[in-house]
C-alpha cells in the first residue's frame, strides 16, 4: 500500500496461474494525475444463469477514491479477461456512512460469499467482524498484518518481506554491520522491527537507529545523529521515495543505502543522485506493464500501481471457482497451497495466519529509475 501509492500506504497502518491466451499481466507505475473514471457497470448475466457473487470492498470517493477505483476496475478485467461465467463481481463502497462495516453488512445481504478487500487496515478491522458471523472470508488489498488471520488473509506488500529480502541481499555481499532512518508511526515500528529481526537472522549487528518526523529539517536532523553514532556498512530508510530523497543526501558518504517496497511505486527515485546505487526489494515489474496496456484500453487511463491487488485477487476467485459450486460458501482451504499461485506481482502464497508470502526481486536505484540485480523467483 498511494493513497498516494507511496505516502498514504506509508502512513496508513497496514495469484495465479493464468493458462493459455489469458495474458498475465511489469513496469513501475505510479499512476494518473487526477480522478479515474468510475467503475463500469459489469456485464449483467441472464437471469437463469447462476454465478457466485464476489464483493469488492474499496473506497470509490474521497482522498482514496481513485485508487480504490483503480483496484476494483483491475478486478472486472481479470474476470473479463478470464471469460469466466461462473463468477460476478460487485463493488461496494467503504465511504458509505457505516463505512466499511455498512458496505460488508450489504454485501453479505446481497448474496456475497467472498470478499475482496477493504483496502485500509481500519477497514479491514471493521468489516472483519460483520464477515465472520456470516462466514465470508476476506482477501484484503491492506498490506498491515495484524489484521491477517481468522478468515482474513491479507495481499499487500509487507515491509516484513522486502526488508528481510534486502539485507539477506547484502549480507550476501558482505554487509555485517546495518543502521537505520525510520519515521515514526506505525510504519516505521514495523521497519525497525522488520529491520532487527533480518538483521538477527542474517548473522549482523544493528548497530544505530534513528526517528523522525516526516519533514524535511526532521529527517535532515535524524540524519545527523545517525551520522555521529559510528560507522555502519548499510543504512536503511525506511519510508516513501519521497522521504528517502530528504534523507539520503544527509547520510555521510560511505554507507550503501537500503530501501522497501515503498520505493517500488516512485518513478522519480533516480533523480536523487544520492540514492543512485541504493538497493530495494519489492515485486516484480515485468508483468505490470502488460495490465497497463489492457486497463487503457478498457477504461482509457493509467491504472495505479495497486491496481494489481486487484486484478490478482480477482484471479485468485477465479482460479477457485472450479471447486466453488454456485451458492455454496467459497472454499477457504484452498487458499493455503504449497505451490502458491502467479500474477502480475509475482509468486505468492499465504500461510495459515493469512498473510500473503511473496518472491521478491531485487533492484538497485539508477538515474533513470531501477534495474533488476536478482530476478524473483517463479515459483517457490
Amino acid at each position: 500500500m498511494a493513497l498516494k501509492p507511496t505516502l498514504r500506504q506509508a502512513r496508513r497502518a497496514f495469484l495465479i496461474g493464468m493458462a493459455g491466451a489469458i495474458v498475465v499481466l511489469g513496469g513501475c507505475q505510479t499512476g494518473p494525475r487526477g480522478p479515474l473514471p468510475g467503475p463500469a457497470e459489469p456485464p449483467r448475466l441472464p437471469v437463469e444463469q447462476a454465478a457466485n457473487q464476489v464483493a469488492v470492498i474499496v473506497p470509490l470517493t474521497g482522498e482514496d477514491g481513485p485508487v480504490g477505483t483503480s483496484i476494483s476496475n483491475a478486478a472486472r478485467l481479470a474476470l473479463a479477461d478470464t471469460g469466466e461465467k461462473s463468477i460476478r463481481i460487485n463493488v461496494y463502497d467503504s465511504t458509505i456512512p457505516g463505512g466499511a462495516a455498512a458496505a460488508a453488512s450489504r454485501a453479505i445481504a446481497e448474496g456475497n460469499r467472498l470478499i475482496l478487500g477493504p483496502l485500509l487496515a481500519e477497514d479491514v478491522r471493521a468489516a472483519a467482524p460483520v464477515a465472520r458471523r456470516a462466514g465470508v472470508p476476506i482477501i484484503s488489498f491492506s498490506n498491515d498484518e495484524n489484521v491477517a488471520g481468522n478468515g482474513v488473509f491479507i495481499m499487500g506488500m509487507t515491509p516484513d518481506q522486502s526488508i528481510g529480502r534486502i539485507v539477506a541481499y547484502a549480507r550476501g555481499r558482505g554487509i555485517t554491520s546495518y543502521a537505520a532512518l525510520v519515521p515514526t508511526g506505525v510504519y516505521g515500528r514495523r521497519a525497525a522491527q522488520a529491520l532487527l529481526n533480518a538483521v538477527r537472522k542474517a548473522g549482523g549487528r544493528v548497530v544505530a537507529m534513528e526517528n523522525y518526523n516526516r519533514s524535511s529539517a526532521g529527517v535532515a536532523a535524524a540524519a545527523q545523529r545517525l551520522n555521529a553514532r559510528g560507522d555502519f556498512g548499510a543504512v536503511l530508510i525506511g519510508d516513501s521515495g519521497q522521504m528517502a530523497a530528504l534523507a539520503a543526501p544527509a547520510i555521510k558518504v560511505g554507507p550503501r543505502r537500503l530501501g522497501t517496497e515503498l520505493w517500488a511505486t516512485d518513478r522519480t527515485i533516480g533523480r536523487t543522485v544520492a540514492l543512485r546505487g541504493a538497493w530495494y526489494a519489492a515485486a516484480p515489474n515485468a508483468r505490470f506493464d502488460q495490465l497497463v496496456t489492457r486497463y487503457r484500453a478498457r477504461y482509457g487511463r493509467t491504472p495505479y500501481r495497486l491496481a494489481s491487488l486487484g486484478y490478482d485477487a480477482a484471479l485468485l476467485a477465479v482460479r477457485s471457482a472450479r471447486d466453488w459450486p454456485v451458492g455454496r460458501p467459497f472454499p477457504a482451504a484452498r487458499l493455503i497451497a504449497r505451490d502458491g499461485f502467479g500474477g502480475v506481482d509475482g509468486a505468492f502464497r499465504f500461510g495459515r495466519d493469512g498473510v500473503a508470502e511473496r518472491l521478491l526481486e531485487v533492484r538497485q536505484v539508477s538515474a533513470t529509475g531501477s534495474s533488476i540485480l536478482v530476478p524473483a523467483p517463479p515459483s517457490f
